[in-house]
C-alpha cells in the first residue's frame, strides 16, 4: 500500500508587537536569552556573532517599542566586573515571547490539531446540548454537558479553552465526539 507523501510542512515565524510595533522575534529573544545567560552584553554579540553596536541597536529598538529599559548595565574597569542583566520588563518580554514560541511549537507539532482542522464532521459524531456544570483544575476543565436525550457528557478540555469558548453554565453549546476524546465546541 503507498503512503501519501506530505508536500508541505507548517512553519511560523513568531514575533511579540506593542502598539503596532515589533518588539521581540527570533533574533532579539536570542539577544535577550543571551545576555540572561551570560551577564554580558559583549559576550552575547560575540557568542550571536553580531557586532556589539548592531545588540546595542536591537536594545534599543525594543525599549522604544515598550517605553521601558530591558536590559540594565554595570560598568566595569580595569579590573573589570562590569556587565548587564535584564531588567524586570526585560524578563517580563523574554517569558512572553518564549511562551508563544512553546505554545506554536507545540501546536505545529500536534498532529491530532492538523487533523482535527481537516476533520469533517458528521451527524454521528456531533451532539448538541446545554452546559451543566463546569469545574476548572489547574490546567484542564471539565464540562458537564446535558443532552436531548436524556444524559449528561463529560469532556475534558484545557482551561484556556474553556475561556476562549467563554463558557457559561446554560450556554447551548456542541460534543463533537473523536475516538479518543469529546471536544466543545459553540457558535
Amino acid at each position: 500500500m503507498h503512503t501519501p507523501v506530505k508536500k508541505y510542512e507548517s512553519r511560523y515565524k513568531p514575533w511579540l508587537e506593542h502598539k503596532g510595533k515589533a518588539i521581540l522575534g527570533e533574533g532579539r529573544a536570542k539577544l535577550l536569552r543571551a545576555i540572561r545567560d551570560l551577564s554580558s552584553i559583549s559576550n552575547a554579540a560575540k557568542t550571536l556573532s553580531i557586532p556589539y553596536r548592531s545588540a546595542w541597536e536591537h536594545i534599543r529598538k525594543i525599549e522604544e517599542a515598550i517605553g521601558a529599559p530591558v536590559v540594565k548595565t554595570h560598568r566595569g574597569g580595569a579590573k573589570g566586573g562590569g556587565g548587564a542583566e535584564l531588567t524586570e520588563e526585560g524578563a517580563r518580554v523574554l517569558r512572553e515571547y518564549e511562551r508563544y514560541e512553546q505554545y506554536l511549537s507545540s501546536l505545529s507539532a500536534d498532529e491530532d490539531y492538523w487533523e482535527a482542522l481537516d476533520m469533517k464532521i458528521s451527524a454521528r459524531n456531533k451532539i448538541s446540548g446545554v452546559v451543566k456544570a463546569i469545574e476548572k483544575g489547574e490546567v484542564a476543565a471539565s464540562v458537564k454537558i446535558e443532552v436531548s436525550t436524556p444524559t449528561i457528557i463529560t469532556a475534558l478540555i484545557t482551561r484556556d479553552a474553556v475561556d476562549a469558548l467563554d463558557l457559561k453554565k446554560g450556554d447551548y453549546v456542541e460534543a463533537v465526539i473523536k475516538a479518543t476524546e469529546v471536544m466543545v465546541s459553540k457558535d
